[in-house]
């Protein structure tokens, strides 16, 4: 039998607020992040609204060294991290050697690539920086964290698209389960914001366009969806044994009960149509924690607000849940789409809803669908007292992740 694992440290930074708290209470009562892009010129894009992290101070976590050194995605993803391991107290000193970090991203530093390039084009800029490689490197965020806090444990930096913060967690149970650590940072950063990736996804009409009216664009499940919003951020969860945990005094959050990774094996984009891969996922990660759908109390749906994705993972949980579908919500509606970040965010509001007894709310939810009939708990927060929820998360190549968190019980 496998030990038991559990969360003793969380941190994020999201468009909605940097810090647990910030996080989670602008999460419920129903602050929307997205709004007009200011980091760029949008005159000329179709698509002119985002979801971009607005009170981030990186001297509040980084030194001003690391701060030139480190792209926006790696400084997300290290102070998410930072916040964490302070939250949990791991005394890495005594055992660097026992504790590793898995990183999640996406896109690794796709904005900062981009805006090289064009300096270079436009002329100017003459030379490219020194920093420019290490800013763009994925591994580059979890080996900054390493080299800052003297974690000499395994190193991972996993890219799945938009389901590689949960992948994340799940790799990191895995290592853990393995032997090779006690515990593991597991930590996720985005930010991807730039012309080309707008571009290109706006062409191949995945993006919202609602320009004017950015607080309502992104729509989980709702009948007016028209595609999803881009969100930068990042996330980080501190995961260990349960007998390392009690025997150190931490702080227990949660356990993690269960995960699973599947692959749809169908298109580039698009999700199947049948809906295997996520139907799969979901029972895989159920078996694993040894739990009935009926004792799932919440879902984190992945829910992008895309037109063909949000009734594809309808049918995917009415096939696995059956009579007992409990609610459901995308917070999406609230933080945009954070990628690789947002498999890790999104496990946070989990975590955060069995300890507040509070379901985080599908902002901008208004018009019922026929396709998308579940209970995506509308417009507001609801209480409702839970033992488990569960995190999906869905990414292009037809990458599935599904998590569960429970409450701990001794």
């Amino acid at each position: 039998m496998k030990e038991k694992l559990v969360i003793t440290g969380m941190g994020a930074v999201t468009p909605i607020g940097t810090g647990i708290d910030t996080y989670w209470d602008n999460l419920v009562q129903g602050v929307c992040g997205i709004d007009r892009i200011t980091r760029f010129d949008t005159q000329d894009l179709a698509v002119q609204i985002a979801a971009e992290v607005k009170d981030f101070n990186p001297k509040d976590y980084i030194s001003p060294k690391l701060i030139r050194e480190m792209d926006l995605f790696q400084q997300y993803a290290f102070a998410a991290a930072d916040e964490a391991l302070e939250q949990s107290s791991f005394p890495i000193q005594q055992e660097p050697s026992r504790i590793g970090i898995v990183m999640g991203t996406a896109m690794n530093g796709v904005a900062t690539t981009a805006a090289t390039q064009e300096e270079l084009t436009a002329g100017k800029a003459k030379k490219v920086s020194p920093r420019f490689v290490p800013k763009i490197l994925g591994n580059l965020a979890a080996a900054q964290l390493s080299i800052a806090k003297g974690i000499h444990g395994p190193s991972y930096t996993l890219n799945t698209a938009c389901s590689s913060g949960g992948d994340a967690l799940a790799m990191a149970a895995m290592i853990i389960h393995c032997g090779e650590a006690d515990a593991m940072v597991v930590m996720g950063g985005e930010s991807s914001l730039c012309p080309v990736v707008l571009g290109s996804l706006a062409q191949a009409k995945a993006l919202s366009r609602n320009n004017d009216n950015p607080k309502k664009a992104c729509r989980p499940f709702d009948a007016d969806r028209d595609g999803f919003i881009m969100g930068e951020g990042g996330g980080a969860l501190i995961l260990e044994t349960e007998t390392h945990a009690r025997a150190r005094g931490a702080n227990i959050l949660a356990e993690l009960a269960g995960y699973a990774n599947t692959s749809d094996g169908y298109h580039v984009t698009s999700p199947d149509p049948s809906a295997k891969g996520a139907v799969a996922c979901m029972k895989r990660a159920l078996e694993l924690a040894e739990m009935e759908p009926k004792e799932i109390g919440y879902i984190n749906a992945h829910g992008t607000s895309t037109p063909l994705g949000d009734p594809i993972e309808t049918k995917a949980i009415k096939d696995v849940f059956g009579s007992h579908i409990p609610p459901v919500s995308s917070t999406k509606g609230a933080t945009g789409h954070l990628m690789g970040a947002g498999g890790i965010t999104e496990v946070i509001a989990c975590i955060k809803a069995l300890q507040t007894a509070t379901l985080p709310p599908t902002c901008g939810y208004q018009t019922p669908d026929p396709a998308c009939d579940l209970d995506y708990i509308p417009g507001q927060a609801r209480t409702s007292a839970i033992h488990a929820a569960m995190s999906n998360a869905l990414g292009f190549g037809g990458q599935n992740s599904s998590i569960i968190v429970k409450k701990y019980e001794k």
